[in-house]
């Protein structure tokens, strides 16, 4: 058995004994919390036996599923697929050992249903990660909307109904026509090798002598199940809604890894697979990448609630990702990867943080808050953090991904990396206001510190009583602490990362540039 199968066995395991245990909250989320750390202890051997300069897929199992058309359950890893999943396997413990400090969990529901949904999220991205066969890919990629469909619907906000069934319906057709390239690219595999299969290796090397015709409509399919969950403009609509209404935990992993597997796509199947359809639609899909940079940056500005303005901002950083995959330069791309990376950490952060203000606060809406470094430093602290990585300030990790994107970027197009830093700028400063917004300035909604009260004692005007509002315990500095470590270190030692994916891109790269 691989370190890779085992990542996905373990939590599969562990949310089937979690799941029994409805009737005990404390014993549940503890036994959680051993299994995710487990799975992220998983992470470092995978990393350690990974060789960057070996072959392209490493760490390969695979088992008959149905011979009888080529379909295999395959797993591997490139280093792309290895970082993602090291950043799943940091970012679930996290959001287990948040789970009552970030949400509460509505009336009669319990913490073995949800985080048993949780972990099967957990297996389920894992195994799409590093899934090596298209078919399976294809059923995963549908699969693992169900946990998430049911995290949101089950245990989000007031409209998490409309906000779950939105969300899975968009994935849900953009997969189906991803299915019908995949059995496109399955027939031309037939024709020239006389029989079917769905291994992403032979499809690659199938699939690109195609007619560049062929190529692009079996692109397009593909392309559009990413762009989705990329999210991509004009295919963004569903990440607000579903960011806003999921819980903080739940928010986390939606935005910090489940939308990269549309970045993660394109990657390793678009690129790879219709090299030539990629170089022809190119300028399109650079032209949705900048539009989304300054839509997501624009729109962020409107945004009065927390969840509702992370959520555009990252949508700016998404179009910015995949200026760098589309723009074919290999200092770009491998900022694109690092910044797929770097943004599940910055954005992780910044959901967690959001998520301790509001269960202080009992507020989403950024209005209602004021002046709250002076009652919360620590707190305070953090959120500037997590901005400062957010809006890639040199010294915190997401600068040297944006560097590389727009140094690789501007060599060929200019014209669109002008545009995309000027929407990051705009993305920049609207994290500072809402820092701003929140922290800075005279205190005020439930953190209006009351007569004869003093730091951490705050009044809440609308009823008129005494309300304490405590700075960062032991447990919640913990669980940031991780990611501040990351942030920092990243920022000045981001060799490990940039040395592991640097030869998946390059590999990448290699099948575009070979094609017709």
């Amino acid at each position: 058995m691989t370190w890779v199968l085992a990542s996905i066995l373990l939590p599969l395991l562990g949310a089937a004994v979690v799941a029994g245990m409805k009737k005990n909250d404390r014993l549940a989320t503890l036994t959680a919390l051993v299994v995710s750390i487990l799975t992220f202890l998983l992470v470092i051997p995978m990393w350690a036996s990974y060789a960057p300069a070996g072959d392209r897929i490493q760490q390969k199992t695979s088992m008959d599923w149905i011979p009888n058309f080529g379909i295999h359950i395959s797993f591997g890893i490139d280093g792309i697929a290895l970082v993602m999943i090291a950043v799943i396997g940091l970012l679930v413990p996290i959001v287990v050992g948040a789970l009552g400090l970030t949400d509460k969990l509505p009336a009669g529901r319990s913490a073995g249903g949800f985080l048993s949904l949780i972990l099967v999220q957990e297996a389920l991205t894992i195994a799409v990660f590093a899934a090596t066969d298209v078919f399976l890919f294809y059923v995963l990629f549908e699969i693992m909307l169900i946990p998430m469909y049911f995290l949101i619907g089950g245990y989000g906000g007031a409209n998490r109904q409309y906000a779950a069934v939105k969300f899975f319906l968009y994935s849900f057709l953009g997969g189906l026509i991803m299915l019908a390239s995949a059995i496109g690219a399955y027939s031309l595999a037939s024709d020239k090798l006389g029989k079917g299969t769905f291994d992403w290796a032979t499809l690659v090397t199938v699939v690109r002598d195609a007619p560049t015709g062929t190529q692009i409509w079996l692109f397009l399919g593909f392309f559009l199940a990413f762009a989705i969950k990329a999210p991509l403009v004009p295919f963004h609509t569903w990440l607000p809604d579903a960011a806003g209404q999921a819980p903080i935990g739940v928010a986390v992993l939606l935005v910090g890894v489940l939308d990269k597997v549309g970045t993660f796509g394109f990657l390793r199947y678009c690129l790879p697979m219709f090299p030539d359809a990629s170089k022809e639609l190119a300028p399109w899909v650079l032209v949705l990448a900048v539009a989304g940079v300054l839509y997501g940056s624009i729109l962020a500005a409107g945004q009065r609630d927390m969840k509702r303005f992370i959520a555009y901002v990252s949508i700016a950083h998404f179009g910015f990702i995949a200026l760098g995959i589309f723009t074919f330069n290999e200092q770009a791309m491998v900022g694109s990867v690092s910044y797929m990376l770097n943004h599940s950490l910055a954005t992780g952060m910044l959901i967690v943080v959001v998520g301790l203000i509001v269960m202080r606060g009992g507020s989403t809406r950024i209005s209602d808050y004021g002046g709250m470094a002076k009652v919360t430093p620590l707190l305070g602290g953090m959120l500037l953090i997590a901005g400062l990585s957010t809006l890639s300030l040199p010294g915190t990790n997401s600068f040297v991904s944006e560097f590389l994107v727009l140094l690789g970027s501007f060599v060929d197009y200019p014209v669109y990396t002008i545009i995309a830093t000027v929407g990051m700028v705009l993305a920049a400063a609207y994290v500072l206001w809402l820092y701003q917004r929140v922290m800075q300035g005279p205190v005020r909604g439930d953190a209006l510190i009351g007569a004869g009260g003093g730091p951490g004692t705050a009044i809440a005007p609308e009823l008129g009583a005494k309300k304490t509002i405590k700075d960062l315990g032991g447990r919640e500095i913990a669980i940031l602490a991780p990611m501040v470590v990351l942030i920092i270190a990243l920022g000045f030692y981001p060799k490990p990362v940039l040395d592991t994916i640097t030869p998946s891109v390059q590999a990448t790269l290699s099948s575009v540039q070979g094609g017709k």
